[in-house]
């Protein structure tokens, strides 16, 4: 449980649910809702994440996103969905560990198994969400598993499974955090 000054940060995968979730903690809470992804397009004059990382490249991109989420931090009282990859980000993992042991922010990781994030990204608009590793979307799932897991696993307070849960129920959950 926080006080409702700390933001509430939510961590994961593509297709963990960060926006959704995002949304409908928001609105259970009374609370503004930032998407980063959508931060760091408009930052980068992209009206999408996806065109702007087309069009930037990914270290443009990240170095856009890490300054994205330092601006949205100067705010309190939020719900914020980072980007899948906005821990990796430069300086991103110390701003959010440096918010976290301040008590500015909980941090949120939604976890999923790599095929169930598959199963969820092939039922997507996949061209919305570009390759990140050269190897296809749904092919390079497990890579960016990998590579992440553990980075998210340290910088969260919680981790939630959203396997199998319906999304209220998780809502519910996560909200009862803020």
């Amino acid at each position: 449980m926080t006080a409702s000054g700390a933001n509430l940060l939510l961590i994961g995968l593509r297709a963990s649910g960060k926006s959704t979730l995002g949304r409908l903690v928001a609105a259970r809470l009374s609370r503004p809702f930032i998407d980063l992804d959508e931060r760091t397009a408009a930052r980068l004059g992209e009206p999408s994440p996806a065109a702007a990382l087309g069009r930037s490249g990914e270290p443009a991109f990240r170095a856009a996103e890490s300054a994205a989420l330092r601006e949205t931090l100067f705010g309190s009282g939020q719900v914020v969905a980072l980007g899948g990859g906005t821990p990796t980000a430069p300086g991103a993992a110390e701003i959010l560990q440096r918010e976290r042991a301040a008590g500015r922010a909980v941090i949120v990781y939604l976890h999923a198994a790599p095929d169930v994030l598959r199963a969820r990204l092939a039922a997507t608009d996949v061209a919305s969400r570009p390759s990140l590793t050269g190897h296809g979307t749904l092919e390079e799932i497990e890579a960016l598993y990998a590579g992440r897991d553990g980075l998210y696993r340290r910088l969260a307070d919680v981790v939630i499974e959203v396997e199998s849960t319906p999304p209220d129920t998780l809502a519910d959950r996560v909200s009862s955090l803020g």
